[in-house]
């Protein structure tokens, strides 16, 4: 599948919270750096989601807010 998302980066499942509704899925991406994404439960059920599968965190937005 081809897609216009330009950040496409691999990485391992390494958690996964599930809610009632929502799920928190952390993905190692390496170097010490996890990303965390919140996607349906019912998303995480569809994908068959598990810890230690091999995905693609895809990463497409029209803007990155950082506070300090």
């Amino acid at each position: 599948m081809k897609l216009s998302t330009r950040n496409q980066i691999n990485g391992k499942v390494v958690e996964i919270v599930k809610g009632n509704v929502m799920a928190k899925v952390k993905v190692d991406i390496g170097g010490g750096n996890v990303l965390t994404s919140t996607i349906t439960v019912d998303a995480v059920n569809d994908l068959k989601l598990k810890k230690g599968d091999k995905v693609v965190a895809l990463i497409k937005a029209s803007s990155v807010m950082i506070g300090k």
